[in-house]
């Protein structure tokens, strides 16, 4: 898209690699400063006592057996450990990784397009768009999702070598694209679609799709490919093959909870949506909802804009190939996330990291065919371009700001969310978050806007009299609590709860009673045992709080009953 200026072809590629690093570096640098958020943040590092045993063989044991989260991603897994093995707990050291990883990727992008076809300032385009982009942003800023950017960057580098090796076909070569596809699907399975990437770059710019007359083979031609295409690609479908079984596994068979008539129909709506994303990216939330109803209109509407783009690109695939290779590349890429089957979230602007550069390359190639001129290229397209790229840039480190913290990513999901069932989920979620940090009457807030949101939701009512207890509110604990057993009847925690307040407030018949009933809906509670325990003992029913104690422990849960041993009152 960007015109020819007047340098020498090294000093230009020079510069671009300048320009990506040093404006990428810029706009999200100020991720260092950032915290860990209460999404997935707890599952991949603050929680998880594999990642923080560093760098161990027990450890590098664990990463390579376990489906922990619902993947099998030993990489990224490896990649965490290393991170906490160098800086502990300090989520921007983590977030730095991924921005250079980030990094490298446009780096290796640029040098992708730039040897395949040649065109500085095209490429320089596509990775400049690639590398600054608002929807970058989940994946860069959030330290769960490394897997993002390490299978992204396995990505580019599979690229690299693949377009080394097509330069000179050797068996070496081609060795080093199996070994970093393998990487790339071992740091996320959304690499799986990677082989048929590879076909489509043969197509155009590689051009290795016509007939070879140095080739016996290649006059059997399967379609428009000839066969010695797929026998070359055998081995990446194998991977591609058996990590979709292993990513499928991993999910532990957990069923779609919607119709398969619905996910099917939802496919192209969100095809469609995921394309408006990346020419229009506003209301960036960290989740979204799967619809429960979509017009026929709707459905109708986008299946047939799909069909009509795709007929006019490959109507147009001899005079402009590259709109068709940007075109499948994104349909391709987006496909394992389009939501028919559903691994992760239904929808997430981070599934836009990879096939977004499809979108790219039809942007880069197609909109200077509107300017045949190379004046109108030179005074229009560049200015264009720069401005293009000066709002994407502004409006990424604006959204990069958002995920500071958990305040200030929950404030923004507030704005642009308009599911109360997310809503919801935010009030929990912050509200945990600043529990743990001491801030009790801003999480009793949170709970209380849960609550207003849905009145019969027992789980808040539940939190919320917890942390009325905290503050010495007994009463409105009880309350709370009390409304969360009329919500739930069978709500064996807030039994329990209730009963560790009627402690607190000295009416231990009382307490007895919620202990009673909280065993009585799980015969199996061991706090309720050790609760109910200590009251008998505190009253001087050594009997009956030495069974309970020891039953407790039974259970799992000692501390009471190995305490009254040391005393002498229980045996």
């Amino acid at each position: 898209m960007l015109t020819t200026l007047k340098f020498h072809p090294r000093i230009k590629i020079y510069v671009v690699y300048l320009f990506l690093v040093a404006v990428t570096l810029a706009i999200f640098w100020q991720v260092h400063r950032h915290e860990f958020v209460y999404f997935d943040d707890g599952v991949y590092v603050t929680q998880n006592p594999h990642i923080q045993s560093g760098l161990t063989l027990k450890g590098m044991i664990w990463a390579f057996s376990t489906t922990y989260a619902e993947f099998w991603h030993p990489l990224t897994w490896l990649s965490l450990m290393a991170d906490y093995q160098v800086h502990g707990l300090h989520a921007g050291s983590y977030l730095l990784t991924n921005l250079f990883l980030h990094v490298l990727s446009a780096l290796l992008l640029f040098w992708l397009f730039n040897r395949m076809t040649g065109a500085v300032w095209k490429s320089a385009f596509i990775a400049a768009l690639f590398a600054l982009h608002p929807l970058r942003v989940e994946s860069v800023a959030w330290v769960a999702e490394r897997k993002d950017v390490l299978s992204a960057f396995f990505w580019m580098l599979t690229l690299c070598l693949y377009v080394y090796y097509t330069e000179k076909p050797a068996l070496r070569r081609y060795l080093l694209v199996l070994l970093c596809f393998a990487c790339g699907l071992m740091s996320k399975p959304i690499v799986v679609t990677l082989p048929l990437v590879i076909i489509i770059l043969d197509y155009w710019p590689l051009n290795r799709l016509q007939a070879d007359s140095h080739r016996p083979s290649a006059a059997k031609v399967v379609g428009i490919i000839p066969s010695w295409q797929f026998k070359e690609k055998i081995p990446l479908f194998i991977l591609s093959a058996l990590f979709s079984v292993v990513t499928l596994y991993a999910q532990g068979g957990k069923s779609d909870v919607h119709p398969l008539a619905l996910r099917i129909a939802n496919a192209p709506v969100s095809f469609m949506t995921y394309l408006e994303k990346i020419f229009w990216p506003r209301d960036m939330a960290l989740i979204y909802t799967f619809p429960e109803h979509l017009p026929v209109w709707q459905v109708s509407g986008a299946v047939l804009l799909v069909i009509l783009i795709t007929a006019a690109f490959i109507y147009a695939m001899k005079r402009l190939p590259y709109l068709l290779t940007g075109w499948l590349w994104y349909a391709i890429a987006i496909l394992p996330v389009i939501g028919i089957v559903t691994i992760g979230d239904p929808m997430a602007d981070r599934y836009l990291y990879l096939p977004s550069i499809g979108v790219s390359v039809m942007m880069a190639w197609g909109i200077p065919v509107l300017f045949p001129r190379e004046n109108s290229r030179r005074m229009i397209l560049f200015p264009m371009a720069i401005v293009f790229l000066a709002i994407l840039s502004m409006i990424t480190w604006k959204q990069c700001g958002y995920w500071k913290n958990n305040e200030s990513l929950s404030n923004h999901a507030f704005q642009v969310t308009r599911n109360n069932a997310l809503l919801i989920m935010m009030h929990n979620n912050l509200a945990t978050s600043l529990d743990n940090e001491g801030k009790v009457i801003e999480a009793i807030d949170h709970y209380s806007e849960a609550i207003r949101l849905k009145p019969d939701y027992a789980y808040a009512y539940n939190k919320r009299a917890t942390l009325y207890g905290k503050i010495g509110q007994y009463r409105q604990a009880i309350d709370d609590y009390s409304e969360a057993i009329l919500i739930q009847p069978d709500y064996a925690l807030a039994y329990n709860n209730r009963g560790n307040t009627y402690v607190g407030l000295g009416q231990y018949q009382m307490a007895i009673e919620d202990y009673n009933e909280a065993i009585r809906l799980k015969p199996d509670y061991a706090y309720a045992y050790n609760n109910r325990g200590f009251v008998y003992l505190k009253n001087g029913n050594n009997e009956l709080g030495c069974r309970d104690v020891q039953r407790a422990c039974e259970l799992g849960f000692c501390n009471r009953y190995m305490a009254a041993k040391n005393q002498g009152i229980c045996r």
